[in-house]
């Protein structure tokens, strides 16, 4: 699927069970409807779903996951998030030398604008660990691997409920995090760009 018919399918999943909620409003729960493209592993989303529940934390913010695939036409929810996992969202269990260069996700926006569709490019978040992982790392891939996609999906969830374009100096939503920050002990959301995420600006 192009990126202009992925959009479009995106627009249509909102008419259908959902959108974001408006401007001045402030948020509990955020949806996050997810679908992976291409292979993945189970024990990797199951640390990506605690990981982001750890950066969350303290944000009064509550986060539910609901996979693309499962929902019916009856389903509804205030405020939903869409986030496409592309490529092969599976680490190898011996280092491999990737290149795979460029952003590791991305928002949809129209204009100043920013839209509620995210894309993780599997790939290049696997490139980047690939680099910074060595020893017995390996042998705990997957929960690195998830921990690591919390991270990116999170950067993204900020811009979305931010509504904005701009990057903090540190934690998860600075401009650029390399692959030792994404599987680091511990890399968290500042104070100040949770608050942000529940009382945005208008772009």
């Amino acid at each position: 699927m192009d990126r202009m018919r992925y959009v479009a399918a995106c627009l249509s999943m909102l008419c259908s069970f959902g959108a974001l909620a408006g401007p001045n409003a402030v948020p509990s729960s955020v949806t996050i409807v997810y679908r992976f493209a291409g292979p993945y592993s189970e024990k990797s989303v199951d640390e990506m779903k605690r990981e982001m529940g750890s950066i969350m934390k303290g944000s009064g913010l509550q986060i539910d996951w609901r996979e693309r695939g499962t929902l019916t036409d009856s389903a509804s929810f205030n405020n939903l998030v869409v986030v496409e996992f592309r490529g092969k969202c599976v680490m190898e269990p011996i280092p491999i030398l990737y290149d795979e260069r460029g952003p590791l996700a991305f928002t949809h926006g129209t204009g100043d604008d920013i839209l509620p569709f995210s894309e993780v490019a599997c790939n290049r978040v696997r490139s980047s660990l690939g680099k910074t992982m060595w020893g017995g790392d390996f042998s705990r891939s997957d929960t690195l691997f998830g921990r690591a996609l919390a991270r990116v999906v999170a950067h993204e969830l900020y811009h979305v409920l931010a509504r904005t374009h701009s990057h903090a100096d540190s934690g998860v939503a600075k401009r650029k995090l390399s692959g030792s920050q994404l599987v680091s002990d511990e890399l968290r959301l500042n104070l100040s760009d949770l608050t942000r995420m529940r009382t945005p600006s208008n772009p």
